[in-house]
């Protein structure tokens, strides 16, 4: 059993070895800037020799993903990666994963787009991920790294989140955050769980029919209308009961705060370091950061909205996150954007000067 550990390693690296420390049944995935060290990496570190776990290149995104499908429905702790134009093509399957209200990992390490686009960092599946890439009206988890560290933690946080409810989770990663290298704490190994006790963890679970027990079919068809409803009916509450326990989030002075920033993943990092520059110069600015991309911290930034005189967004995008953050605080604040698009990290001089020009444009 292997204790926790203190590494210095990339982003995907760290998901990779979290991945076995965590105990996962299987990993399905393809190649794709910038993601493929999650790949390469459990495949050097063959952990089917040690904890017994399937890691897979499987022939393209869409067999990947239905791979997850089924290895999900058997109550295995099953994850994919890819990256913007391969999660595109896996979008069928996630549908049909949260339709069959199964528990599994996605991650997405962004690229700028649309199309092939390019290899370097984006944010701009945000409203693929948050809103629902896929067909019918579902929801997936989304967690929004900000760090190394977080890379690992999200692996354990995103599997016992995704069995605690029945649904997929994402973590909707940037490029940067997947291919920068930072000390990272890798947590306590743990034994993957035998057969005996994924029956009794996951009833629900296709394992093959026992006597005595009537089949357990794994189906997403339903051609009764009134039938389907009930299926919707029955997501949509699921889905209530993640809103109202698991929205996460990180504030950064913003107790006395006058004007706030909102941003995620590394950005919010290059947020804080203008931030700081301002509170030097006398600006109370502070941040808050979503960590929980969906569930939205909406009743956060509501609360935030009534001390603050405007709030600055910014995003690796054109403006996807700025329409969630307006629609959580009705018009109360003036609310602007700041982004970067085609693979361009804005620095902190930049923010600076967007969160000027939004001050200026307020106080005159």
């Amino acid at each position: 059993m292997q204790n926790e550990e203190i590494c210095l390693m990339k982003g995907n690296e760290a998901i990779a070895h979290a991945a076995v420390r965590y105990g996962v049944d299987g990993y399905f995935g393809y190649p794709i800037t910038p993601q493929s060290e999650i790949l390469e990496t459990l495949e050097a570190l063959m952990p089917w020799q040690t904890t017994g776990m399937v890691v897979l290149q499987a022939e393209s995104e869409v067999a990947a993903i239905n791979m997850v499908y089924g290895g999900a429905s058997t109550g295995k702790a099953v994850m994919t990666s890819s990256s913007s134009p391969g999660v595109s093509l896996k979008q069928e399957g996630i549908s049909y994963i949260a339709a069959g209200e199964l528990p599994a990992l996605i991650i997405n390490c962004m690229r700028g787009g649309p199309g092939l686009g390019t290899i370097q960092p984006s944010q701009a599946d945000y409203f693929q991920a948050v809103k629902g890439g896929g067909h019918g009206d579902y929801r997936l988890i989304v967690l929004a790294p900000a760090s190394v560290q977080e890379m690992a933690d999200f692996v354990g946080l995103g599997f016992d989140l995704a069995f605690k409810y029945r649904n997929p989770v994402m973590m909707l990663a940037d490029g940067v955050v997947g291919q920068m290298m930072e000390k990272v704490v890798l947590p306590p190994a743990r034994p993957r769980r035998t057969d005996a006790e994924i029956a009794e963890q996951c009833p629900w679970a296709v394992t093959g029919r026992r006597k005595g027990e009537a089949p357990h079919v794994m189906t997403t068809l339903e051609l009764d209308p009134q039938k389907m409803e009930l299926n919707n009916l029955r997501l949509q509450q699921t889905y209530r009961r993640i809103a109202e326990n698991e929205v996460r989030f990180e504030e950064f002075m913003t107790d006395d705060a006058e004007w706030l920033v909102v941003a995620f993943g590394c950005v919010a990092r290059i947020c804080q370091k203008a931030i700081e520059e301002a509170r030097a110069n006398g600006v109370k600015v502070g941040l808050l950061r979503p960590i929980t991309l969906w569930p939205f911290p909406e009743k956060e930034i509501a609360r935030l909205s009534r001390q603050v005189k405007g709030i600055l967004v910014v995003e690796l995008n054109a403006g996807q996150m700025i329409e969630d953050v307006r629609l959580s605080l009705d018009e109360r604040v003036p609310v602007r954007h700041f982004g970067r698009t085609g693979g361009i990290v804005m620095d902190p001089d930049e923010v600076s000067v967007a969160l000027t020009s939004l001050i200026n444009e307020i106080n005159l």
